[in-house]
């Protein structure tokens, strides 16, 4: 493997960056569009699969790869966009979420019944330290929180207004998943785990 090819770690700010920024681009396209609804989230979804492509490509020429679960979530958001922008139908973007969510608690429930460590796959971070143990019940934790998050997302989207569910997406959905990520830590650290500065992310869904 030569210079080129090797991966790199990523600042935890690029990182939040990739992860988050495109999901800002949605929420400021839609707001900064006038007109009806289904015109700014066309708009806005349009502006959110570029920059979702964007950050794919700096995650790949800043660390050298792009990691599993960016991979899904710029995958879905292609197809789910474009659905949108095709289908001039706006329940498809507002259930991409939804079939995010889910796909990583099908994912990380199939790892903990064949014992096979997919959420360090998906995360692609060895929390230092952290044991067997740990690593079990943060994969459970993170299951209900999947779970958690797509029947949110369903519930919010089904019943609000879309104005109302951009802005969960962004200070509703961020928040919870930040704040799930720093209560874990106590856990973790009854755990083995010796460091705690740098706590991964998935991207939003």
């Amino acid at each position: 493997m030569n210079e080129q090819t090797k991966t790199r770690e990523l600042s935890p700010g690029l990182r939040m960056a990739i992860d988050f920024g495109p999901l800002a681009v949605f929420f400021l396209a839609y707001n900064l569009t006038r007109g009806l609804d289904l015109v700014k989230v066309m708009v806005a979804t349009a502006a959110f699969m570029i920059a979702t492509v964007a950050a794919m490509i700096v995650s790949r020429v800043k660390a050298g790869r792009i990691s599993p679960m960016l991979w899904i979530t710029g995958t879905l958001v292609v197809i789910f966009g474009g659905l949108t922008l095709w289908l001039h139908n706006d329940s498809f973007i507002k259930m991409k979420p939804t079939i995010v969510y889910a796909m990583f608690a099908i994912i990380l429930g199939y790892g903990l019944a064949t014992s096979k460590p997919l959420l360090k796959m998906l995360l692609e971070t060895a929390y230092p330290g952290l044991n067997e143990t740990g690593w079990r019940k943060l994969t459970v934790n993170w299951i209900g929180f999947f779970v958690f998050m797509a029947l949110l997302n369903e519930a919010v989207w089904r019943t609000q207004s879309t104005a109302f569910w951009v802005g969960f997406k962004l200070w509703g959905a961020i928040p919870l998943t930040l704040l799930f990520a720093i209560a874990n830590i106590p856990m973790l650290m009854k755990h083995g785990l010796s460091d705690k500065k740098d706590v991964p992310l998935p991207p939003e869904g």
